[in-house]
């Protein structure tokens, strides 16, 4: 008798699902032991999180605590994120497309290269400045090659600022670069 695809598919299928319920309702329960552990451990820092950041004053009204500051970070750099993964899905249409001539691929190709290295120096530098001993630091190189630092902390010195701004001159290979430096306070 001969099957058809069809149902050798589906056979298959069904036989691969109920090896694998077998195989879960036999496992030891130390697995199942070891995700509940996991999941209460992230509930209990999640809930102590939430107990810090819920803080109340003598007035009994709710006051914020850094968490504040460090979701603006967050949220500035999934906006560079997007922005800049737009522009690569962008760049990445060009190199596929077929209307475009060689040398328009080629920029497209260069234009990505570029953003990555961009992005990883980026990375690089904040890992750099936080060493310094602060606590967040977000660094943001624009289209004009200008270099934004914003660094978290409770005040900045000038001495401070300086030092950050020739950290990225040396470190990013740009000696006469256009460094701004800004505080964002806890």
């Amino acid at each position: 008798m001969l099957l058809k695809k069809q149902t050798v598919w589906l056979l298959t299928m069904l036989s691969l699902v109920v090896v694998l319920s077998v195989y879960y309702i036999t496992s030891p329960e130390s697995r199942l032991n070891e995700l509940a552990t996991s999941e209460d451990e992230n509930t209990e820092n999640a809930t102590t999180k939430d107990a810090e950041e819920a803080a109340t004053d003598s007035n009994g009204e709710s006051t914020v605590t850094t968490t504040d500051s460090e979701a603006v970070f967050e949220q500035m750099r999934l906006d560079l994120m997007e922005q800049r993964d737009k522009m690569k899905e962008e760049l990445v249409t060009i190199q596929g497309s077929k209307d475009k001539t060689a040398e328009e691929k080629n920029e497209a190709t260069e234009k990505i290269k570029e953003l990555q290295e961009i992005t990883d120096n980026e990375k690089i530098m904040e890992s750099l400045i936080k060493a310094e001993n602060y606590e967040d630091v977000l660094v943001q190189t624009s289209d004009d090659g200008t270099v934004k630092v914003t660094v978290k902390a409770e005040e900045l010195s000038a001495e401070a600022a300086n030092e950050i701004v020739q950290l990225v001159r040396k470190n990013m290979d740009a000696p006469n670069a256009n460094v701004a430096v800004k505080i964002d306070p806890q």
